[in-house]
Parts: structure tokens; C-alpha cells; sequence
């Protein structure tokens, strides 16, 4: 399977999730943090499923000091969900793949059926 996520930087942030037309999932990664390697497969797989419904990117934070600042992204992973250039949820700490999987379908929710 070809990997479907896609990085994003702080120069691309504002046309690649703040423009999108659709929803978008960050996640905010570090090299070195394994909960955020072990959770690669999981949203790689979503991004495939969830292909026109949702983007996921990916957003190394030490790369890109800037946007993960300007969030308050504190810890790794985190991921915030962005709808019309908001953030409309967030989870931080690796969750269960069930909860995963549940926090990406509320991502591909009707606008207004946010968890």
C-alpha cells in the first residue's frame, strides 16, 4: 500500500489544512516518539479509507516549531481535526486503535455530529 498521509510544514499549513475543502486531521509527530511511530500504519490506512471524505497529514514538530506552537501542541502525538480553518476536536496521547478509528470517523462526521 502506498502511503497516503502527507507532510505538511509551517509554510504549507494555511493552503494544505486551513484552505482545505474538506476536513483535516493533523498529527503532530516527533522522530522520537514511539506511540507516534506505532500510530503511522493505523492513519495511513484511515487516509486510504477515508480518501475524499478526509485528509491526514502529518507534522514533524521539531521541523516546524511555528504551528505546533501556535495550537498550544504540548505533547506527542496530538492530533486536532481542522473543519473551515477551526480546530473542531482534538486527542492528545496515542489512543487504542478503537478509539482511533472512532476519533477519525468523528473527523468524516456531518459538520455539527462532532463528538
Amino acid at each position: 500500500m502506498q502511503n497516503a498521509l502527507t507532510s505538511v510544514s509551517d509554510a504549507s499549513f494555511a493552503t494544505e489544512v486551513l484552505d482545505s475543502p474538506v476536513p483535516v486531521l493533523v498529527d503532530f509527530w516527533g522522530e522520537w516518539c514511539a506511540p507516534c511511530k506505532q500510530m503511522e500504519p493505523a492513519l495511513a490506512a484511515a487516509a486510504e479509507r477515508y480518501g475524499g471524505r478526509l485528509r491526514i497529514v502529518r507534522m514533524d514538530v521539531d521541523a516546524n516549531p511555528v504551528t505546533h506552537a501556535r495550537y498550544g501542541v504540548r505533547s506527542c502525538p496530538t492530533l486536532l481535526v481542522f473543519r473551515g480553518g477551526e480546530v473542531v476536536d482534538s486527542s492528545v496521547g496515542a489512543p487504542t486503535p478503537a478509539k482511533l478509528e472512532a476519533f477519525v470517523e468523528s473527523a468524516c462526521a456531518p459538520a455539527g455530529a462532532m463528538r
